[in-house]
């Protein structure tokens, strides 16, 4: 079946779902199944996913859900090239065009708040016009002492500071790059993007729980699965490579690096990761609930995953869209 019409009092914008939530929340699962009944084709908005060389840190769709619907922005790019959350907005609007223009509709799923923010909204174009002379000059500023950067930028932009690790070099030079460059912060770009219109015509699901322990749960099995598939020795592979500078700041292979140079017993590398995630878990709920539109589904309030498809589904229909 065709995808859903373009409304009138909105003909230019294109409908959209997206499934948003912590890490660990069923997300991937849930936009399998709508993409079947819906006639949908995913696009992922997940900041690590869309590297290459990450593989069992990133938690990416297993080949099973890859052949079941096609899905854009995974393995997009190496963590080489240089990256950023305008470059991300381009490319996921590409692709939500090419997905309509193809007759189905685009399913924006991950967690990642800042790009979903910047793709679905006019956020952080002008990222791309950054000076490259003070990207070079805070690089260089780096190889002498990262750390004074991040204290830098907790001084210019404390709430840009405290959603970026302060191991985090790439986020970090970035930040202080867009203010360098534009006189103002990420941050206040950020609030201004609030205030303007979205391109496009978005139902939001919103996955979480009531009961915070059961998500620590979850997180917790899914960290002692990548040990089970192998995350030390991918991330002794990357170190190998020249991509060591992003894995120091991905979660799970920065705790395995002290590991692997004999800084810390294994016991605390995986105690660390789990103990991280479980932060990032909040974040990510802290900042989609400023999203008033998004319409949550506690997981645990439900007997079955089966049953919170069905009130999914219903959500979905209710924005206007078709059975498949």
């Amino acid at each position: 079946m065709e995808n859903t019409k373009k409304t009138e009092k909105n003909p230019n914008k294109i409908p959209i779902i997206a499934i948003v939530g912590p890490t660990a929340s069923g997300k991937t699962e849930l936009s399998i199944e709508i993409a079947k009944k819906f006639s949908g084709e995913i696009i992922s908005v997940d900041s690590m996913q869309i590297y290459k060389e990450f593989k069992i840190c990133t938690a990416k769709p297993n080949e099973s859900q890859l052949k079941a619907i096609k899905h854009y922005l995974i393995d997009e790019i190496s963590v080489k090239d240089s990256f950023s959350v305008a470059d991300y907005a381009e490319k996921a609007r590409c692709c939500a065009e090419e997905i309509w223009q193809k007759g189905k509709n685009p399913i924006v799923v991950g967690g990642t708040g800042l790009y979903l923010d910047a793709f679905l909204g006019d956020f952080a174009l002008e990222t791309k016009q950054a000076n490259p002379i003070i990207r070079e000059k805070l690089l260089k500023r780096a190889m002498n002492d990262k750390g004074e950067l991040f204290l830098e930028l907790t001084q210019i932009d404390p709430i840009s500071a405290n959603k970026i690790h302060p191991n985090d070099l790439k986020r970090t030079v970035r930040a202080l790059e867009f203010y360098y460059s534009f006189g103002y912060s990420i941050s206040e770009q950020t609030k201004r993007t609030q205030c303007r219109p979205s391109l496009y015509k978005t139902t939001f699901i919103g996955l979480n729980f009531k009961n915070r322990g059961i998500l620590h749960d979850r997180i917790e099995k899914r960290v002692d699965e990548m040990f089970k598939q192998g995350l030390i020795k991918e991330t002794e592979n990357i170190l190998k490579g020249s991509i060591g500078k992003t894995a120091s700041a991905a979660i799970g292979y920065k705790e395995i690096i002290p590991y692997l140079k004999g800084e810390v017993l294994l016991a605390e590398a995986e105690k660390s990761i789990k103990k991280e995630t479980k932060a990032y878990a909040k974040r990510q709920i802290t900042w989609f609930k400023r999203n008033k539109n998004i319409h949550w589904i506690y997981i645990d309030e439900y007997n079955s995953f089966s049953q919170v498809i069905s009130e999914a589904f219903k959500i979905v229909k209710e924005g206007g869209f078709k059975l498949a």
